[in-house]
């Protein structure tokens, strides 16, 4: 008998071994920035919808520590932390936003609807910046620190549970 002839059982074999390892492994559903002890990018974003101003990364560096949270209009979770955000900024919290490929009348109408904690709003159109400074998704909160050093990473929507942890946070950050 050919020797050959047994190399596809034994791949198929090492195949399938590599795959019951992989799934007993721990699920890791969060994907953690790298971004996290650096500086923002250079970034400058228009107003999300008109009343409101934009931001760019110069407005992190005034030695005042801010939460930046990425959001969107089309968000279900995003109405959840709604509550939470509000209760961050009665505390005295200074969040900055950025909405992600969201159109203006949308961004007005969710915050009318929910709230606006938002000191500014900075439109994202493509991603860009969420994408530059390590988010997968949307909801996440960062705290930056005044020197503009990401220090703290929120993955997922913002709970009660989680207001006390964002403002400790922020006090470390100063």
């Amino acid at each position: 008998m050919n020797w050959r002839l047994w190399i596809p059982l034994f791949a198929f074999a090492a195949f399938l071994g590599l795959a019951a390892y992989q799934l007993t492994q721990p699920k890791d559903e969060f994907v953690e920035s790298r971004m996290v002890g650096e500086s923002l990018p250079y970034f400058e974003l228009p107003p999300a919808m008109a009343g409101v101003d934009g931001i760019g990364s110069a407005d992190f560096a005034d030695g005042q520590p801010r939460l930046l949270n990425i959001w969107a209009s089309w968000c279900l979770p995003c109405i959840a932390e709604a509550p939470h955000l509000e209760n961050l900024k009665r505390q005295g919290a200074d969040i900055v936003g950025v909405a992600i490929r969201d159109r203006p009348e949308d961004v007005a109408r969710f915050l009318a609807q929910h709230g606006n904690p938002y000191s500014r709003i900075g439109r994202d159109d493509l991603s860009e910046v969420q994408l530059a400074i390590g988010s997968s998704g949307v909801p996440e909160t960062f705290v930056i620190d005044g020197q503009g050093v990401i220090r703290y990473q929120h993955i997922g929507d913002v709970r009660a549970s989680d207001v006390p942890v964002l403002l400790a946070e922020l006090e470390k950050a100063r």
